[in-house]
């Protein structure tokens, strides 16, 4: 019987590739809300400009840790397995803002929600393993 499995070096490149896609979009969603006024996000993102904005900006200081978790253990190889943590939170994080929306009356804005948390459940799988 041959081995289905994907080889480790193949998973890794997969992973690695997920985890860039995933900080990218963090990064994004952090200095969209750490760097533009609020006004401005709030023609984009209605939410922005009905909740506090410390909670806009503290939100977006948790997207960049996000980012960060997911890169740098991994990348300079110290404590890696907080990159499986990090997803792990970004699926946490992810659930909470899907209540979040749902409870507004926007739940068809989800969808970006359900799919970063997809990504994030393979990156903690695939970097919880070892």
């Amino acid at each position: 019987m041959t081995n289905q499995q994907p080889s480790s070096r193949a998973l890794n490149i997969v992973l690695w590739i997920a985890q860039v896609f995933l900080a990218a979009g963090f990064l994004w969603a952090a200095a969209m809300k750490l760097l533009q006024p609020i006004e401005k996000l709030a023609a984009m993102w209605p939410w922005t400009g009905e909740v506090p904005s410390l909670i806009v900006r503290l939100l977006g200081i948790i997207d960049l840790l996000g980012a960060l978790g997911l890169i740098l253990p991994a990348l300079l190889r110290i404590k890696p397995r907080l990159t499986a943590t990090t997803a792990l939170a970004i699926i946490a994080l992810m659930i909470c803002a899907s209540v979040f929306h749902i409870v507004r009356g926007e739940a068809a804005a989800i969808w970006f929600n359900i799919f970063f948390a997809a990504i994030a459940a393979f990156i903690a799988w695939g970097r919880g393993k070892k």
